[in-house]
């Protein structure tokens, strides 16, 4: 796999992605394929970003600070990079935490009004 080049399509299926979230990413320079005619292929460089941007996707960050990520990565290299990510992970961890404190609160008030029909029906509790 050293020089490992995957068309659209495998990209595509590598990555599970729409053709319209790849193009989407190419239209925005988060990736840059290489072009030879109207094919366009994706070597290591474009494979690693996507990697990195689909994980910044999976932790719930906006596409833009993953666009800050790469460019810092380009152009400075890895120790900016790396404060700049703790720094948004932080943030990004304090957003998780407060998401699942509400949903947690919300499982708790559906189950009191769920168990509450439920016991006016002689139904079982959960």
């Amino acid at each position: 796999m050293p020089d490992e080049r995957l068309n659209f399509k495998d990209m595509c299926a590598r990555f599970d992605v729409t053709p319209r979230t790849l193009r989407y990413y190419e239209y925005i320079e988060l990736l840059q394929p290489d072009r030879e005619g109207r094919a366009r292929f994706y070597g290591k460089r474009e494979i690693a970003r996507m990697k990195l941007i689909l994980r910044g996707r999976k932790f719930g960050f906006p596409l833009e600070d993953i666009r800050q990520w790469l460019d810092i990565y380009d152009n400075q290299g890895g120790d900016v990079q790396l404060h700049e990510w703790i720094d948004h992970a932080d943030r990004q961890l304090a957003e998780l935490h407060e998401q699942k404190r509400q949903v947690d609160e919300a499982i708790e008030e559906l189950r009191g009004i769920r168990n509450d029909t439920a016991q006016s029906l002689g139904l079982p509790l959960v």
